[in-house]
């Protein structure tokens, strides 16, 4: 008798996990996965959503630390150091917390990332910066909560929070320029043609000396030996303009012209006619 209770129970137990219902979660996860510059930037948060409910002021109470989502922490993850409001950020992962305000928020960054929603206990030490950010109202309802990675640069973003008819922005930078110059004058020595082509587009793009750009373009193009493509010719010309050779610049925008409608690539024959014209040629 006993052997029979030990296996209907065994077949009940059997059946009840077998019958394991999979439903979706209220409050889903998710992965933002950017690169900033030269930075990974990765966020993992989970998104709650109104359904019908007042959120800030009610759900979420102003002027009281709020978690930033919902389940376990709202975590950032950066690849290099990166800047928050004048403070530094080590390399490593942050739990994200905020105290709502009707016309701002403050944003602490805290070093430990493990809780499930708020820690126990607070601890002051943990907090590897804190900002505080302007609120701005949006339009329309943001239905589920949202953070995203607006306004890129080569060396800045802003950590976008929306919810409800809310957005505010957590501004940072990375440190894209000083690996960048240090990456040159390691390379330049022994440098090849598209060494000396990406470091004159860096100069072109980040503002730096544009005479020294011009000369890495033309060194670049006379190390190769096939003839420049209409989009590296595009860049030529976008050098020799801000270097003050617009009579150059036109004389290569044309060139570029001629190839990138052999290529039927509509977008360069555009921007090409657009700087012909901005530059005084015809």
């Amino acid at each position: 008798m006993k052997k029979l209770s030990l296996l209907l129970c065994m077949v009940c137990v059997s059946y009840f996990v077998q019958a394991q219902i999979v439903s979706p979660q209220p409050s889903p996860s998710a992965t933002l996965i950017q690169k900033v510059g030269l930075t990974d930037v990765t966020v993992e948060y989970s998104r709650p959503s109104m359904k019908g409910r007042t959120i800030f002021g009610d759900l979420v109470p102003t002027d009281k630390l709020w978690r930033t989502g919902a389940n376990a922490n709202t975590k950032v993850t950066f690849s290099d150091d990166v800047v928050v409001d004048g403070q530094t950020l080590k390399a490593g992962s942050y739990a994200i917390f905020a105290t709502p305000g009707k016309a701002s928020w403050d944003v602490a960054f805290y070093t430990d990332t493990s809780n499930w929603g708020m820690p126990r206990k607070w601890d002051d030490t943990k907090i590897a910066a804190k900002t505080s950010v302007q609120v701005y109202p949006m339009p329309v309802n943001i239905e589920t909560f949202t953070i995203s990675l607006d306004d890129l640069t080569d060396s800045s973003a802003v950590i976008g929070i929306l919810w409800e008819k809310t957005y505010v922005g957590i501004k940072f930078t990375v440190p894209t320029d000083a690996t960048v110059m240090s990456s040159i004058d390691k390379v330049m020595n022994g440098a090849d043609s598209g060494d000396y082509f990406t470091a004159a587009i860096y100069y072109l793009n980040a503002g730096k000396d544009i005479n020294k750009a011009k000369e890495w373009i033309d060194k670049s193009f006379s190390m190769n030996k096939k003839d420049p493509a209409f989009w590296q010719l595009r860049q030529q010309s976008l050098i020799y303009a801000k270097a003050g050779d617009k009579k150059e610049a036109i004389k290569i925008a044309k060139k570029s012209l001629a190839a990138s409608i052999e290529a039927n690539n509509q977008d360069y024959v555009k921007m090409n006619k657009a700087s012909i014209q901005e530059w005084g040629g015809k």
